[in-house]
C-alpha cells in the first residue's frame, strides 16, 4: 500500500466550491471592460450609450455594445428604450447588478492601498512619467 502526501488532503469540496465561485464570479467582470462598464453605472445610476462611451474612456461603441449586451444576458444590466425622437436607449444596474457594489468597493479599496504601498516603495521621481499612477 502506497503512502499518500498530506496534502493531498487540504483541497476539500468546500475549497473546490469557493474556488469555483471565484471563477464564475471572474469570468463576469473579468476583461478590459466589463468592470468598467459595472462600474460607472454603479456610480452614476442610468446612462445613456453615448454617455456610457464618453465615461468609459477608450471604448469604442462596438465593444461597449457587446459589453453591454453581455451583462444584460447575465441579468446584471437593464436596457431601456425611450420613445423619443431620435429614439434614446439607456442602461442602469438591475438590483442584481447592484449586489456587486460591495466587490468593487473593496476592489478600489484595495488597488487605492496597493499604489500607494507601491509608489511608497519606488518613489514617483524614480518612475517613468509615461507610468506614473495619481493617488
Amino acid at each position: 500500500m502506497s503512502q499518500k502526501n498530506p496534502d493531498e488532503f487540504r483541497f476539500t469540496p468546500h475549497c473546490h466550491e469557493q474556488l469555483r465561485a471565484i471563477y464564475d464570479t471572474l469570468d463576469l467582470v473579468s476583461g478590459k471592460w466589463r468592470i468598467a462598464v459595472i462600474s460607472s453605472l454603479n456610480f452614476l445610476g442610468e446612462c445613456r450609450f453615448g454617455e456610457l462611451q464618453r465615461i468609459v474612456d477608450g471604448i469604442g461603441a462596438k465593444m461597449l455594445s457587446q459589453v453591454l449586451k453581455e451583462l444584460e444576458d447575465n441579468e446584471l444590466v437593464i436596457r431601456t428604450v425611450h420613445d423619443t425622437k431620435p429614439v434614446t436607449v439607456s442602461y442602469k444596474l438591475t438590483d442584481y447588478g447592484r449586489t456587486l457594489e460591495k466587490i468593487i468597493e473593496e476592489m478600489a479599496s484595495w488597488g487605492l492601498n496597493h499604489r500607494r504601498r507601491i509608489l511608497a516603495d519606488h518613489p514617483v521621481d524614480m518612475v517613468p512619467e509615461a507610468e506614473t499612477l495619481t493617488v
